[in-house]
């Protein structure tokens, strides 16, 4: 009895933070897992039946998340910068400059990502933890570092017949 309280305060919790990151974000397909705390920017846009266990957006540039995205936990997604070049005072001004992100279809964040502004990370690529990315990650890749470089690239005949049978998590 105690077990079957406990899964069911799991998906109430579950339920009511979906819910609240869908309210967060521009654009979504009214379809969310969310199993830790995140925290989306009104200028985020989610495709269908992304997983969040733990992300926060910062900043104001827009965010655009792919279908079946996973994150892990304590991960983080920059997506404006402070002036320092150009701006009124230093060591930086008020202004924010605009940092957008891309993040393509059935991409994987490990735990402790951190994505920069002005990056795409390539369809099916998976971020390993820890992993700082800093530039563009190409299709099927496998990246991890700080900053993180492509170690791997997954089977991609193996990855599209997966896709093409609709075989999603």
């Amino acid at each position: 009895m105690v077990i079957r309280i406990k899964l069911i305060i799991h998906f109430i919790i579950r339920y009511i933070r979906g819910r609240i990151v869908l309210y967060q974000v521009k654009s979504h397909c009214n379809e969310i897992s969310v199993g830790g705390p995140t925290r989306l920017s009104s200028e985020t846009h989610l495709g269908k039946n992304p997983n969040f266990n733990g992300l926060i957006v910062n900043g104001i540039g827009r965010v655009v998340i792919g279908d079946n995205f996973h994150s892990g936990t304590g991960c983080l997604i920059i997506t404006s910068i402070h002036n320092y070049d150009f701006g009124k005072r230093i060591p930086y001004d008020e202004t924010h400059i605009e940092k957008p992100v891309l993040i393509k279809e059935n991409v994987w964040f490990g735990d402790k990502v951190t994505i920069l502004g002005e990056v795409t990370i390539g369809e099916g690529a998976i971020i390993q933890a820890g992993a700082v990315v800093v530039k563009d990650v190409p299709a099927g890749a496998i990246v991890g570092g700080n900053p993180a470089q492509v170690f791997k690239y997954r089977d991609m005949d193996h990855y599209f017949k997966l896709k093409n049978s609709n075989m999603f998590h």
